[in-house]
């Protein structure tokens, strides 16, 4: 039962006037006693497949006129253009229902469903989690979200870079105690990893260049866009880089993400509303650099209540960028504000070399960075100016 044909490929105009088999799911359906109308879905799009019960005969109209949202079924029939939103639509002279679904059991993800629902729309989707992925926009999320993975990898592994992974069980802390989530383990305490960072310093002097695409975890009760318990990261270390260096890669990984999303999923990203001028911009632009100092100016211009060393959080990072048009690297920070094993400034040791990528819209911090300390000595400083 493989499948050699696609609604996507119908669209496309490849089988105009072809007799076809297309294998599907019903997505809506409506009609007569003599005539339906169904839409069809599979994974690359939607098509509406006319059934007349004088082509396919009573029994299978029947079948198709009682059959349900999301019943699987096999189509078979005339490919013919038509003045519709897609320009094709099939007209079907075989039907055939794999999998039926249960009339007790309709499929509930309707508006209505969602509108009444005990504790609201997000609460409804998560129960129906495994229906809710069949819905068009997760669809398309999904599809986004693997040219965005793909691109990561081509990306890194074309800059002569070694994948790299790494347990997600470990000993310790690497983001904070407060947000790790402890697993018994035979006995033992261990934790959910909330990143690869560790275990790739120690693979650095045997790989040098190396990357990974995994899911790191953090015990953060907040329910906010920000906040998730889990997450996947991309993450590189490459030796003998400076901070400037780091940053090109970094800008290089999503200039190259932009580029391939406008390629490979510019349907998709209007599917979903998103801005194409702006995904352009951080496509074709140079992304600025701007100083720490320069940023807490901004923001104390801006009414802003900041003090120089202090870290910047969502809420600051998100007025800082809402006039951004593209993202910008914010450098040197305050020693005082940064983890330990970031490198101080050769030329004023009061700062890191280290950067955050903020991205324009409010969105805040996409990327962090920063060139480690190699000096034993410096990194004990540092541990001693943290009283760790």
């Amino acid at each position: 039962m493989a499948k050699d044909c696609w609604i996507g490929d119908v669209h496309k105009g490849n089988f105009d006037g072809q007799e076809i088999e297309l294998k599907g799911w019903i997505h809506r359906t409506r009609g007569s006693n003599k005539i339906r109308f169904l839409v069809l879905r599979d994974s690359t799009g939607v098509i509406q497949c006319v059934i007349k019960r004088d082509s396919v005969g009573d029994e299978s109209f029947d079948l198709i006129k009682s059959a349900l949202i999301e019943s699987s079924v096999i189509m078979k029939g005339l490919v013919e253009a038509t003045d519709r939103e897609h320009g094709y639509e099939i007209q079907v002279n075989s039907v055939e229902i794999i999998g039926s679904v249960n009339p007790d059991k309709p499929f509930p993800i309707t508006e209505s469903a969602m509108l009444e629902a005990e504790g609201g729309e997000s609460e409804f989707l998560l129960d129906n989690r495994h229906l809710y992925l069949r819905t068009s926009r997760m669809t398309t999320m999904l599809k986004i979200r693997s040219t965005i993975f793909g691109t990561i990898h081509s990306y890194f592994r074309n800059q002569d870079f070694i994948e790299y992974q790494a347990p997600n069980f470990v000993a310790g802390a690497v983001e904070g105690g407060s947000t790790l989530f402890e697993v018994p383990y035979f006995g033992k305490k261990a934790y959910l990893t909330q990143s690869w960072q560790l275990y790739a310093e120690a693979a650095m002097p045997a790989l040098e260049r190396l990357y990974t695409i995994a899911p790191s975890f953090r015990a953060e009760k907040s329910r906010t866009r920000r906040h998730l318990t889990e997450f996947w990261h991309a993450e590189m270390e490459v030796a003998w880089a400076s901070n400037d260096e780091i940053m090109k890669y970094g800008e290089g990984v999503v200039r190259a993400t932009a580029q391939n999303l406008l390629e490979e999923r510019e349907n998709e990203l209007n599917e979903i509303g998103r801005d194409l001028d702006l995904i352009a911009r951080y496509a074709d632009n140079k992304y600025p650099i701007m100083r720490y100092d320069e940023a807490v100016e901004i923001l104390q211009n801006k009414g802003v209540d900041i003090e120089w060393g202090q870290d910047l959080d969502y809420s600051k990072e998100k007025i800082l960028t809402a006039d951004f048009d593209v993202p910008h690297f914010l450098t040197h920070y305050p020693r005082v504000a940064k983890p330990f094993y970031h490198r101080p400034d050769p030329d004023d040791t009061k700062y890191v070399l280290c950067h955050d990528l903020l991205a324009p819209e409010g969105y805040g911090e996409i990327i962090g960075g920063g060139e480690r300390t190699w000096s034993e000595d410096e990194i004990l400083e540092r541990i001693d100016e943290e009283g760790t």
